[in-house]
């Protein structure tokens, strides 16, 4: 079996399992994982589901789902469409096969641009929903994008190229398959592929700025603003390192200064501007008569410069003239994607401290995450009632490393680790964001999509983090558990409600969440989260409860105010969830059994904490101990000779040289480790 046939296989039974836990179509089910990895890589910013089908053969009309308000997107009006194969073998398409796809989307947003066909629809049904929106929005689209979504595998070439345009406006299409997506989940980012000097107008005359045998090429790069505009219209937001674009996305995208200066002194941008920063997988290079070119990149990540390139962009259009006598200054630099994760955040934080951003805001492998990851790997919980097994959540801070941890040969290996760690208890930075500001009271903004949500979250940690990182501790980690235990079973169970009737599932799964938490957590009780985590599951008493504020949260969400039609851009409102906290519910008596007196959840924490300190103490005794006295005495030495400790550094070490005539205490041993990280880190010592 091949790995794509693997992943393929691993695919349709994750959906199926989704389709039948939760009761939805599996078309659906591949709809909300699919476009999870378009928005994680930048294809889009959001994406919500508005099915609509009606017709056949060339009278078809068919929408899967759109990329939310285009205003907040630049203008680009993003519609997509899924070609779901519900087949236990890989099925494959051609390029002939795509505009049977394609041109009924097409013919949907030609009619949906129309008045007529707007009002001859039910206000609740999706494609109202998304026609209102074209209508309302159509004089600032400036681009639409359809994606093509498929579990089949697209054997043609070219995936992206110009279909047609609707009076000004182009249209483009893009197809994410099946292996396009295998090599997502794998590596956790999409290929890009820009080749210079065949699409974009030639290649860029370069600088090394490293030298042969150095462990990073480096190059530094002018490079005209009509074409990094043309590769940024061709690329989007795909080119803004990850974690950035998250970053952005709760920031102004543009500035109007700089559109100025192209407008008005573009001969003045280049010494005004500061340039890009920008890191590379591998790059192609030529030697010509002038000096050396680049010819191609791979993998080309904007790392600091997004304002800029969003500048550029901007005024492609309205001031393309001004645009050819504008230069861009870019350092660049080639880093093999084994040392990506490694090296591309640190280059990212130190090129963006203008920003004042908390590393949180960025990094996959910032302490938080790297927290998170070795909590899951060892905190075990107890088996479900009726199940033989316990079992451990898998967090993935990286896109491919659970696909990667998991043994590749089928066999005992395999089985322990799926047994292990379960499918269902996988879960990523996005999720987590998702069940913190659900349970945080943030419905509103987990509603505007998993990134911009995340940018948000980020922010908050990096905050608290940098104020008490010791809050983030194995309690903390238990109760994001039941959080996430919460969220998944409100997943499962709204489809199956009579008063479903499809569409916003999860704005009606944040909403119920936030809303529970909102009524139980006071001064005085709190929801018991110690409880959930114990049993891992969700006690009759609040699915009750649950269930409750999701019919509410639905009533809500799909009963906008007056001169409000768009029931998911109403969901991203702070309006929207003011409404559904302000109802007054009745929970019923079996509810108080899910509180517990905050005083009490408060002394587990101290407990908790108390706990740590102790294991903490055994643990820096043992290591110092078994590092044995010479190992102290040569540190000892070392500091001494570079005057690098203080008097109480000294007094420890000295106590951990004269071992086993003098035993250092747990206290003793913890500072001694700390002298050797900080004579570690001025680079004294290697060990």
């Amino acid at each position: 079996m091949s790995e794509l046939d693997e992943y393929h296989q691993n695919l349709m039974a994750d959906i199926r399992r989704e389709a039948d836990a939760s009761g939805i179509f599996p078309v659906e089910a591949f709809f909300d994982r699919m476009t999870d990895r378009l928005t994680e890589a930048g294809e889009l910013e959001v994406a919500d589901r508005a099915y609509f089908q009606s017709g056949e053969g060339g009278q078809k009309l068919r929408i899967d789902g759109y990329a939310g308000d285009p205003r907040d997107s630049e203008g680009v009006l993003g519609l997509i469409v899924c070609d779901f194969a519900d087949s236990d073998n890989v099925q494959t398409f051609g390029k002939g096969d795509v505009p049977p796809i394609l041109n009924p989307l097409i013919r949907f947003l030609k009619k949906a641009k129309t008045e007529e066909f707007r009002d001859s629809l039910n206000e609740a049904n999706p494609a109202f929903q998304v026609s209102d929106l074209i209508i309302t929005t159509w004089a600032q689209v400036t681009k639409v994008k359809l994606i093509l979504v498929s579990n089949r595998q697209y054997i043609g070439r070219d995936d992206a190229v110009k279909l047609a345009e609707i009076g000004d406006v182009p249209i483009t299409w893009s197809v994410w398959d099946l292996a396009r997506f295998e090599r997502f989940d794998l590596k956790g980012s999409d290929e890009i592929e820009i080749d210079l000097n065949g699409d974009f107008g030639g290649a860029i005359p370069a600088l090394k700025a490293s030298r042969s045998g150095d462990a990073l090429e480096s190059y530094l790069m002018i490079i005209p603003g009509s074409q990094l505009a043309s590769i940024y219209d061709r690329w989007g937001e795909k080119l803004l390192q990850g974690n950035v674009r998250s970053f952005l996305q709760a920031r102004a995208k543009t500035n109007k200064g700089i559109q100025n200066t192209i407008r008005n002194e573009p001969e003045l941008f280049f010494p005004y501007n500061n340039g890009l920063s920008a890191t590379a997988n591998a790059v192609a290079c030529e030697e010509g008569s002038n000096g050396l070119f680049v010819t191609s990149i791979s993998n080309l990540q904007i790392v600091n410069g997004a304002q800029t390139t969003g500048s550029l962009h901007a005024v492609m259009k309205t001031a393309a003239e001004q645009l050819q006598r504008v230069f861009v200054q870019m350092k660049l630099t080639v880093v093999p994607f084994d040392r990506a994760e490694e090296i591309v955040p640190r280059i990212s934080e130190y090129a963006n401290t203008q920003n004042k951003v908390n590393a949180a805001d960025f990094f996959a492998n910032h302490p938080f995450h790297v927290r998170m990851q070795d909590f899951s790997r060892d905190v075990i919980f107890a088996r479900r009632e009726g199940e033989r097994h316990d079992t451990k959540w898998f967090y993935e801070r990286a896109r491919g490393q659970y696909i990667n941890a998991r043994p590749k040969t089928r066999g005992r290996a395999q089985t322990d680790f799926d047994i292990q760690f379960p499918k269902p208890q996988l879960f990523s930075k996005t999720d987590l964001a998702k069940f913190e500001f659900s349970a945080a009271g943030h419905p509103h903004i987990v509603s505007r999509g998993a990134q911009k949500n995340f940018a948000e979250f980020a922010k908050d940690i990096g905050e608290t983090w940098s104020k008490n990182d010791a809050k983030f501790d194995e309690l903390w980690y238990r109760r994001l558990i039941s959080k996430a235990i919460v969220f998944r079973w409100l997943e499962t169970e709204i489809p199956k409600q009579p008063w479903y009737e499809g569409g916003y599932r999860a704005n009606i799964v944040t909403y119920a969440m936030a809303k529970v938490f909102h009524d139980a957590n006071g001064e005085k009780q709190v929801l018991d989260l110690d409880a959930i985590w114990r049993r891992q599951s969700v006690s009759d008493a609040l699915k009750q409860a649950l269930l409750l504020a999701a019919g509410e949260a639905n009533d809500v969400i799909t009963n906008p105010p007056a001169g409000v039609r768009n029931m998911s851009e109403w969901a991203k409102q702070q309006a929207c969830w003011n409404g559904l906290k302000g109802r007054s519910l009745d929970y019923g008596p079996e509810f108080d059994g899910c509180l517990v007196l905050a005083e009490n959840a408060r002394t587990n924490e101290r407990d908790q904490r108390k706990k740590k300190r102790e294991i903490d103490g055994i643990s820096a005794q043992s290591e110092v101990v078994n590092r044995g006295a010479d190992f102290w005495r040569e540190i000892l030495e070392l500091g001494m000779a570079d005057r690098k400790l203080t008097p109480k550094d000294q007094q420890i070490l000295q106590v951990c040289a004269s071992m086993p005539r003098q035993l250092p205490s747990e206290l003793q041993c913890k500072h001694a480790l700390s002298v050797l990280e900080r004579l570690r880190e001025q680079g004294l010592v290697s060990v």
